[in-house]
């Protein structure tokens, strides 16, 4: 028996949109009218860039461990742990020795995250 179309998998569901976010880090998307669900795959010793965008986002931890960076603040995650991050507010991850997969909800939907692709679309990243 086949599930409903309004049901969707966590691992590997072929609907999801595909972008490359980092060297070691993807994420597959769902896009909503309202709200877009990213789940983003950090492999072990990866970092994402600082950056910011002007949508909300919470960000839940689902499995691993990483450092969840936020406004210049760096704290230690482990899952079951989440944290909200307002517009405009900078922003990013990086994971040691074990990965993590991290569940995003942005809200509204990042536009540029509506089609598959490289990097963080329009968001402000940090150099150096």
């Amino acid at each position: 028996m086949s599930k409903a179309d309004w049901v969707f998998q966590l691992n590997d569901d072929p609907r999801a949109i595909q972008r490359k976010l980092g060297e070691g880090i993807t994420t597959s998307i769902f896009p909503g009218e309202n709200v877009m669900l990213s789940v983003v795959r950090i492999a072990p010793h990866s970092a994402g860039s600082i950056h910011s965008h002007p949508e909300e986002q919470w960000g839940v931890l689902l499995e691993g461990k990483c450092t969840r960076i936020q406004n210049g603040e760096e704290i230690e995650a482990v899952a079951g742990e989440f944290w909200c991050t307002p517009g405009g507010i900078s922003h990013g991850v990086r994971t040691g020795a074990e990965g993590a997969v991290v569940l995003d909800i942005f809200s509204p939907p990042r536009a540029e995250y509506r089609k598959s692709g490289e990097g963080f679309g329009d968001a402000k990243v940090q150099k150096g």
